[in-house]
């Protein structure tokens, strides 16, 4: 990553002939915001001194003085491959500050930074390696998105019968543009569902890049005419899209979760983290799975139908069905997968929780239940009993209350935020539960 001072920036502006700079944020939901300013106003932002309406942002706190100020990220620069060449457009990541110049409270990547001063604190390092799971569908004649598409491939299938293959290879060429280092991509399981692995890194630098990703994948798709989603459960009866989070710990520049001595290859600080992922993963799904459809993916109607979307709080160093499991490398490559995430989620504040979990297994030495290698959805309600299995949050009104119960967790985001997002994911519940399905007239319409 390119570290630039105030300088730097002016200068590459001028050499690249950038003509209009977006301001990039994250609101409290996860949706990226922006601001564009011109090339002649770039002294004025570089000093701190973009003034915005904070009380017009969804989710952000109200009071009597919501003037804020956008703070660019020096090293966050970079030039958007799809805009013009000539009069370029460019992206700084901003934070964001109150009047005072103190930090806004309700800024989910200032959340995210408090979190990993933590852990710094603690000598800790924090790793992280997304996998975001999209499906590319049809638009119709309008140009509104769909849920339809031609293609039948599956999982690793190729051109032709992979019909999204071009699209993905632009998506990469202008990741790596943009300065991404992409690992590998390849089409998943679903029909239409694609999945591009981007290089394991510091969880800021993560979290910037995956809504970074996420912009890239939906503009490349629209030049194709195809519409790109991140939505957990677009289709029923197949699978849903995931955000699998690979985590470790590096601590002197050694990766602290890492054991050769031990029979799965763990550290005790690895068990501890596991067990605190796992004491909070209630708390942790309104957060990770923030959406009404998310929970369609993690239970789907089909049980036994060869999902693997986690349903339980269990783990396992090998079984992919669990919520937590460790992948196959070993040593200084040790992670712990952390399999419940969707790509629906607000980054900042999913990295933040996950960590905060972690570390409240390693400061207070958090074991974890014995690891479970069969695939708990096909046990019985019996068998999970008998082994402590507990389910994870069914729907988002579930979730809410494992939330409101969790005080880590209400912590990290700090109360009046807490508040307002629970606030908001009621709403969204009731509002749901208020419609009437297509299910339920096929159900009852002709039956009561």
């Amino acid at each position: 990553m390119s570290h630039y001072t105030k300088k730097d920036i002016m200068r590459l502006v001028e050499e690249e002939d950038v003509e209009f700079i977006r301001l990039q944020f994250t609101d409290l939901f996860g949706n990226l915001k922006n601001a564009a300013v011109t090339a002649s106003q770039l002294e004025k932002v570089l000093d701190n001194r973009y003034v915005f309406d904070g009380s017009c942002v969804e989710g952000f706190l109200h009071d009597n003085d919501m003037d804020m100020f956008l703070c660019p990220d020096l090293d966050t620069l970079a030039i958007f491959p799809w805009r013009p060449q000539q009069g370029k457009v460019a992206r700084l990541i901003c934070d964001i500050q109150k009047r005072d110049g103190s930090p806004y409270e309700g800024d989910s990547r200032y959340i995210l930074q408090k979190v990993l001063k933590e852990a710094e604190g603690l000598g800790y390092r924090f790793d992280v390696g997304p996998e975001c799971e999209f499906f590319l569908f049809h638009t119709d004649d309008d140009g509104n998105p769909t849920v339809f598409s031609h293609e039948k491939a599956g999982y690793f299938d190729m051109s032709p019968i992979d019909q999204g293959e071009n699209v993905r290879r632009d998506i990469i060429l202008t990741l790596e543009e943009m300065g991404f280092e992409v690992e590998s991509s390849y089409h998943e399981v679903a029909s239409a569902q694609h999945e591009i692995d981007f290089r394991y890194d510091e969880a800021l630098l993560s979290a910037d890049n995956i809504m970074t990703f996420k912009l890239a994948v939906k503009t490349i798709a629209k030049r194709f005419g195809m519409h790109a989603t991140f939505m957990p459960k677009p289709r029923v009866g197949i699978n849903g899209s995931s955000m699998h989070t690979n985590i470790s710990l590096k601590k002197d520049g050694k990766n602290v979760f890492a054991d050769e001595n031990d029979e799965y290859g763990l550290s005790q600080e690895a068990y501890w983290f596991i067990g605190g992922l796992m004491k909070h993963a209630r708390g942790l799904s309104a957060i990770t799975n923030p959406l009404v459809n998310s929970y369609k993916r993690l239970f789907p109607a089909q049980t036994g139908a060869g999902f693997t979307a986690p349903a339980y709080i269990s783990w396992s160093p090998i079984n992919r069905s669990q919520m937590i499991r460790i992948p196959a490398q070993r040593e200084e490559n040790t992670r712990i997968e952390l399999r419940s995430p969707d790509p629906s989620c607000n980054p900042y504040l999913t990295l933040a929780v996950c960590l905060a979990a972690g570390l409240d297994g390693i400061k207070n030495h958090i074991e974890p239940p014995k690891p479970v290698n069969e695939d708990v959805r096909k046990m019985t309600d019996e068998e999970r009993m008998a082994l402590n299995i507990e389910p994870l949050p069914r729907n988002l009104y579930e979730a809410l209350n494992g939330l409101e119960q969790d005080e880590l967790v209400k912590q990290v985001l700090g109360e009046e935020l807490c508040k307002c997002y629970i606030a908001a994911k009621k709403q969204e519940w009731e509002s749901y539960s208020a419609q009437v399905s297509q299910w339920e007239t096929e159900q009852y319409l002709y039956r009561f």
